[in-house]
């Protein structure tokens, strides 16, 4: 699949409120990423036919493909924040950053980034 920021935010968004919570509702996806559930809808409408969520009525669920996918997005994310941090940026200038980079950087480059984030 083409990356994509949008499908990619919400992913690692469901995926970090999975890990806090049993159970993902629209509502705290919309308070997480700071959108109207109407918006919240859309997307899980187009995550769901991508296959990488599933929904019961009440609650979200990642798919293994969405699992695997929001994972992805999320080692990108820390591996580049830590990154970015080594350089000297502060945190909270390393975390937006970070957010804005994971979804533009090349996989060849990020490979070169890991490597050398975890050398350190």
């Amino acid at each position: 699949m083409k990356k994509n920021q949008s499908v990619e935010d919400y992913l690692e968004c469901i995926l970090l409120l999975s890990r806090e919570s049993e159970f993902v509702h629209r509502v705290d996806v919309a308070r997480k990423i700071g959108v109207s559930q109407p918006a919240v809808q859309k997307a899980i409408k187009i995550l769901q036919s991508g296959g990488f969520v599933e929904c019961d009525g009440l609650h979200i669920y990642l798919t293994k493909s969405g699992l695997d996918y929001a994972e992805k997005v999320y080692e990108r994310h820390c591996t580049l924040e830590k990154f970015l941090v080594f350089l000297g940026v502060n945190g909270a200038d390393a975390e937006t950053d970070a957010c804005e980079i994971e979804h533009v950087i090349s996989d060849a480059t990020f490979a070169a980034i890991k490597k050398f984030v975890s050398e350190k």
